[in-house]
């Protein structure tokens, strides 16, 4: 005969402070969880979501990322009028000639400044960004000094907003216009004229990449593979999105040292929910001694303080998961090894995180709650009745 629930739940509203310590104690250590792995979630999210599954990022052959690319001009002029590339209205093949680099960019959160990137395009590669829409202001007008910053940009550094000036290069830029685009990765960019900044940085003739949009899916791989075999151009070519899914390995380690964080908090929290579990053993020795008496086996006993410990940290679990809702659509950046930039993304507090943060919460109250749940199903009737 197993003992009922409401058993447990009114010894828990008894000892109403000790269980309100026990699951806060939980709950921070489920709340340090969740937000890493909202962190790694955000950054994952905004990432897979980037890239058109049509474009092709063409790169120097070995090199990892666009800042470390030398491609050069006469390349994209040999490459772009490669069978497959999908073309527009006016007839031109969509293959964007870009050059990207890095500036720094100062800001209330970093007064030293962080790294942000500068992509320089033309006209063609602003129409292949067709995602990319305009929310204030204008784009930059080729052939001036002047800058379209993305929206996550305008938000966290307020000298690249609309009406101001950002210097870089051999100058003054002004900023005319902010971008959104639902593909997060890109609103972590400031976007000018190529030729303009190629000149700025003596790249006219060695720039970054190429972006190029295929007609359809199967003219994606082929054109992949054309490029790839194609040994006068000595290029890579990948898909956009694979591109944008290698930068995730810049949260694995946010993720790690979450985890290491929450794992050394949990062994208190672990102790914490085990010493309140102790103290319910020894206070209800009589109470013990008079269930066996009535009738409840050792194994009731034992599932019953069990239980009784997993509904501490169930209480735990959930004030964790409240602390950690606010977070939910924060705005943060993290620098990337890819780019060596910082890239924007709003932190996610996913179904999946919320229920691997409460599972996480049981098993500590599982862990916790085991031994002293053992220590009262080992009593013996006279023992524990004495002992009352």
């Amino acid at each position: 005969m197993i003992l009922p629930l409401s058993y447990n739940l009114r010894n828990l509203a008894v000892r109403r402070t000790t269980t309100v310590m026990t699951a806060l104690g939980i709950g921070l250590t489920v709340a340090v969880l969740a937000a890493s792995f909202a962190l790694v979630d955000g950054l994952r999210l905004a990432l897979e979501a980037s890239g058109h599954p049509l474009n092709i990022l063409v790169t120097r052959k070995g090199s990892e990322s666009e800042l470390a690319s030398n491609f050069e001009r006469r390349v994209f002029e040999d490459l772009k009028f490669k069978s497959g590339i999908a073309r527009n209205a006016a007839g031109e093949p969509l293959a964007s000639l870009e050059v990207v680099t890095v500036i720094n960019l100062v800001s209330v959160e970093y007064p030293e400044g962080a790294n942000v990137n500068v992509r320089g395009v033309t006209p063609i590669g602003l129409e292949i960004r067709e995602d990319a829409r305009l929310v204030e202001g204008r784009w930059f007008t080729p052939g001036r000094r002047e800058a379209t910053v993305g929206s996550s940009i305008a938000k966290r550094y307020p000298e690249a907003r609309p009406g101001r000036k950002i210097r870089f290069g051999r100058g003054e830029w002004d900023v005319v216009g902010v971008y959104n685009s639902d593909q997060m990765a890109r609103n972590s960019e400031i976007l000018v004229d190529l030729n303009q900044v190629a000149a700025d940085f003596g790249r006219e003739s060695v720039l970054s990449s190429a972006l190029l949009r295929a007609t359809d899916a199967v003219a994606h791989q082929a054109l992949i593979n054309d490029l790839e075999a194609d040994t006068r151009l000595n290029v890579q070519a990948r898909a956009e999105k694979e591109y944008y899914a290698q930068q995730t390995s810049s949260g694995d380690l946010i993720r790690y040292l979450g985890t290491v964080v929450a794992l050394i908090m949990a062994v208190g929290s672990c102790f914490g929910a085990m010493n309140t579990m102790y103290a319910a053993v020894a206070r209800r020795s009589k109470e013990i001694g008079t269930l066996r008496v009535l009738g409840f086996s050792r194994a009731a006993i034992l599932v019953s303080f069990l239980i009784e410990s997993l509904m501490l940290a169930a209480l735990g679990g959930i004030a964790g998961i409240l602390l950690v809702l606010p977070v939910n659509g924060l705005t943060t950046g993290i620098g990337s090894f890819t780019t060596f930039s910082e890239i924007a993304f709003q932190l996610k507090i996913t179904p999946a995180t919320m229920l691997s943060a409460f599972l996480f919460a049981l098993a500590m109250g599982a862990a916790g709650g085991l031994l002293p749940a053992f220590q009262a199903a080992r009593k013996e009737i006279l023992t524990a009745l004495r002992e009352g």
